[in-house]
């Protein structure tokens, strides 16, 4: 059990960890309460699946945008203050949807505006974020810090979407949003307290040069790429989340809806519950190919089957591989990308794990509007099964990719793992040791 059990050495590690991963863990919960009652008031609102959809048109620009310029923030000024501002912003987008849930008749243009302003906000936090981990855990620690996050996401993702069908059908969405107000409160509180992380020395302005640089740098890099275009694919591809809310009702199971939305982090959190494995798997590719492949396969079964118990087994499997490629994505990025350079990084990293599910609720949408509700789910699993395999034959940079011999984590390896001790804070835990 020593050998599965989640590696907690990051956690006995790093104070700082340990408040950011609760603060996370708060905060991911109640936005799985926002994530489920929006798509379920515009359906309400409107009755239209490309209304539903639509939500994930309104998102793009803003990740385009701020992804980008995000990153440049995130290399040139201190990572906490931006990650407590946009959380406090997070928070009062929550008071508005709240606001707009009470009225007598709420409006549905509020909701988009909304979705925009918050796609905005996540696309300048999640750099900051992402970048400040290797700041604050050991180099070789990487691997199962990237695994505890994930336990802290599917967490949330489990609980929030569950809870959110019950507080939805019975309490309102005002409920939900109400709570999802109060888990920001919660959070600023705790990631005020870690440590401040200002701008490396090397370090530029954040400009259009200075995004320059980090596209020049992830172009040399084709491992990097690799991860990129593989997920961009299998999100765009294969993400149903926006067509839930019917295909729970072709399945005659309205009641099925947020064990639908809570399926896909459920494998997830089995993966991160058995995550001990991960420190010691070394060709990292291969492993995003695979689960990237296998994802879409599970998503195209679960638009194959008529049953609702197999419709969430499918969901189930689908979300333990897509934790599998995202431990592993997260691993090659936090162990080879320079510190001077990691904002911005993070920043082309939200775009592709987050233009891809965006663009797919619009393609899922779009396609159950003109096919039906099923085969947009299958047809959009298979494809991702095809372009995942296409891509592994383009990109052997890809697939020979093994952290112990890779020029780029053996630097790392060597420059960052003094520096990333010091900074924990706290008297580390054993070398490898695991509960």
């Amino acid at each position: 059990m020593r050998s599965v059990l989640p590696d907690l050495t990051p956690w006995r590690a790093s104070r700082d960890f340990r408040r950011l991963w609760v603060s996370g863990l708060v905060s991911g919960f109640g936005s799985f309460l926002t994530f489920v009652a929006l798509p379920v008031q515009i359906k309400e609102l409107t009755g239209s699946a490309a209304a539903v959809g639509a939500i994930g048109a309104v998102e793009l620009v803003p990740l385009l945008v701020f992804g980008l310029y995000g990153g440049a923030l995130a290399d040139a000024l201190d990572k906490r203050k931006l990650i407590v501002r946009t959380e406090v912003g997070q928070g009062l987008l929550s008071s508005g949807l709240l606001l707009n849930a009470l009225l007598p008749e709420p409006a549905v243009w509020p909701l988009y505006v909304v979705a925009a302003l918050s796609s905005a906000l996540v696309s300048v936090q999640r750099p900051a974020l992402d970048s400040l981990w290797p700041r604050i855990i050991a180099h070789d620690h990487l691997p199962a810090a990237a695994a505890l996050n994930s336990l802290r996401w599917t967490v949330g993702g489990v609980a929030g979407p569950a809870v959110a069908g019950v507080v939805v059908a019975y309490a309102g969405l005002g409920w939900a949003y109400g709570a999802d107000l109060l888990t920001f409160v919660v959070s600023v509180a705790l990631v005020v307290r870690i440590a401040p992380s200002p701008a490396s020395h090397a370090a530029g302005r954040p400009s259009l040069r200075a995004i320059a640089e980090g596209a020049r740098y992830a172009w040399s890099r084709k491992e990097l790429l690799g991860t990129y275009a593989v997920d961009l694919a299998a999100m765009f591809l294969a993400m149903p989340l926006a067509v839930l809310p019917f295909l729970a009702d072709e399945l005659d199971a309205e009641w099925s809806l947020g064990l639908m939305y809570a399926a896909v982090p459920a494998g997830a959190l089995v993966v991160s519950l058995t995550s001990g494995w991960v420190s010691r798997v070394h060709r990292h590719g291969r492993m995003v190919v695979l689960s990237a492949a296998l994802w879409g396969l599970a998503v195209a079964a679960a638009g194959l089957v008529h049953d609702v118990w197999l419709v969430l087994l499918c969901l189930i499997v689908a979300g333990g591989c897509d934790m599998v490629s995202g431990v592993f994505r997260g691993a090659m990025w936090n162990q080879t990308i320079p510190d001077e350079l990691r904002g911005r990084l993070a920043g082309i990293e939200l775009l592709s794990y987050s233009v891809g599910p965006t663009l797919g609720q619009v393609r899922s949408g779009g396609f159950a509007a003109w096919w039906g509700v099923r085969a947009s789910v299958w047809s959009g699993g298979a494809l991702c099964a095809g372009a995942v395999g296409l891509l592994a034959l383009c990109l052997p940079a890809l697939m020979s990719y093994d952290e112990r011999t890779n020029e780029h984590a053996r630097r790392m390896r060597e420059g960052r793992a003094p520096a990333a001790e010091a900074a924990a804070g706290d008297t580390p835990g054993p070398p490898g040791a695991v509960s």
